[in-house]
């Protein structure tokens, strides 16, 4: 929660809290079992910041919210591209859990499961397409996905790597295509 400097009152930022998995754990102890939930949740406004936490408790209620505190504190920025999809296609990887994200033009939609889905939602992603490989065990998906979302970056990122301007980098990677097309015609 920020503050407003002119007139000193609290304003509440709009984040959208999707939970994505409830686990019931059983521990044996000498009197039985004890029963406790744990349960992943994202969180993120809807504009290009997201954030993923997990949380442990008696009661499910209680596990949200230790989930979705930790959510908002480990909210990063990811680039998006014309506010709907990401830049360019990418791949991450967390443990067994592999994911490959690709672009896709206006009025795709989310094709995406489970997981990568309540991510892309809370982001703001509109169109994009998703395949995860390898192991399906939520937690690792959540964290593949973020990794590859953190690997992208935006033109602007580029050109201030380099030290160029953004219309170099972007007129560069169309005149290459451009150029492509004129020797297949010839």
């Amino acid at each position: 929660m920020a503050f407003d400097r002119n007139n000193k009152k609290e304003k509440t930022e709009e984040l959208v809290e999707k939970l994505v998995h409830v686990n019931r754990v059983a521990k044996t102890v000498k009197g039985g079992r004890t029963m406790s939930f744990a349960a992943v949740v994202v969180v993120g406004d809807g504009k290009g910041r997201v954030g993923y936490g997990s949380g442990k408790a008696s009661e499910v209620p209680e596990a949200v919210v230790k989930a979705t505190n930790e959510a908002k504190k480990n909210m990063v920025r990811i680039p998006l591209r014309e506010g709907r999809t990401l830049h360019h296609d990418v791949a991450g990887r967390f443990g067994a859990g592999k994911v490959v994200l690709r672009t896709a033009p206006a009025g795709t939609g989310v094709i995406a499961g489970g997981p990568m889905r309540a991510v892309f939602e809370v982001l703001g992603i509109q169109d994009v397409v998703a395949k995860s490989l390898g192991s399906n065990n939520p937690y690792n998906l959540i964290k593949a996905t973020m990794v590859a979302l953190q690997s992208t970056c935006s033109p602007r990122m580029v050109a201030a790597k380099r030290g160029k301007k953004v219309g170099d980098i972007v007129s560069r990677r169309e005149y290459a295509t451009s150029s492509k097309l004129e020797k297949e015609e010839a």
